[in-house]
């Protein structure tokens, strides 16, 4: 399902377990069955995310989470249902930043839990090829989210 690096970042039971009930959700959710799927994230500081933001962006500050997908959203229905079995297929990578996690459940009132959250589904969902610069585009990327936050109980505030 995903793996799971700590990169100038103490390891986090507590992250551990919010990461994995989020991915175990919208996997589910989204009816990937596959163990041979997986999605990379790395939970890093704001001087390492700044360095990436950088290197792909080209925007050199630090934000809360970058996605990374493997696949066009066309391409993924295709690769989620025809797996090579004995073959390991990545659908992308995330990496957050978890002193944004912190900074912003502070500014938005949310518990840790619901920002972590959202940032994992946030990022899973660009994986899935959703996006979030068109209103009609956000509207189907934050109804997804969302129901994920929903299902799990993890509520606002």
């Amino acid at each position: 399902m995903y793996q799971l690096e700590y990169l100038e970042v103490e390891e986090n039971n507590t992250y551990n377990k919010i990461i994995t009930k989020v991915i175990n959700q919208c996997f589910k959710q989204e009816k990937i069955t596959n163990p041979k799927l997986y999605i990379s994230i790395t939970i890093t500081n704001k001087e390492n995310i700044q360095k990436i933001n950088k290197q792909y962006r080209n925007i050199e500050k630090p934000t809360d989470v970058l996605s990374f997908p493997m696949f066009e959203k066309n391409e993924l229905e295709k690769v989620i249902k025809n797996i090579n079995p004995l073959q390991e297929e990545i659908l992308g990578d995330i990496v957050i930043c978890i002193e944004k996690v912190k900074e912003q459940a502070e500014e938005y009132n949310h518990s840790f839990e619901r920002e972590l959250a959202y940032m994992v589904v946030h990022g899973f969902y660009h994986l899935m090829g959703y996006d979030h610069i068109e209103e009609t585009d956000k509207k189907i990327m934050r109804e997804k989210e969302e129901k994920i936050l929903e299902k799990l109980d993890i509520k606002r505030g």
